[in-house]
């Protein structure tokens, strides 16, 4: 039997390694000290998010869609995946207002959301 790989140490949530890997076929072992990948310290949601931006090529309006959030959470759920990576995220502190308008007229968000964008 096999388990998902745990990447955060359940008593201090520091990071975890790898020290000892195995073939399942000649049992041939190799010990040292392992890092994972980026992605194996994503949450299992955040993980799911970056399957659906990536089946969707990256269009927030069917992401959005097939999560059934707006537009706002779509950014805040990517932002969220970016910093996870180690990215820094660049806050903008101006709203591109006209698009917000035009996201508003193509129907792409409410009313609501382009008011609260807006605020923001």
């Amino acid at each position: 039997m096999t388990y998902k790989i745990i990447s955060k140490c359940p008593v201090c949530s520091s990071k975890l390694l790898i020290s000892k890997i195995k073939c399942p076929k000649c049992n041939t072992v190799i010990e040292n000290d392992f890092e994972m990948s980026k992605f194996e310290y994503l949450t299992d949601s955040q993980l799911k998010f970056i399957e659906v931006f990536l089946k969707n090529r990256g269009n927030i309006k069917d992401v959005e869609k097939e999560l059934g959030i707006s537009y706002p959470t779509v950014r805040a759920k990517l932002d969220e995946v970016i910093t996870a990576l180690g990215y820094n995220v660049a806050k903008t502190n101006t709203v591109d207002k006209k698009k917000v308008v035009d996201m508003l007229d193509k129907g792409e968000i409410t009313a609501d959301q382009a008011i609260k964008m807006l605020n923001e």
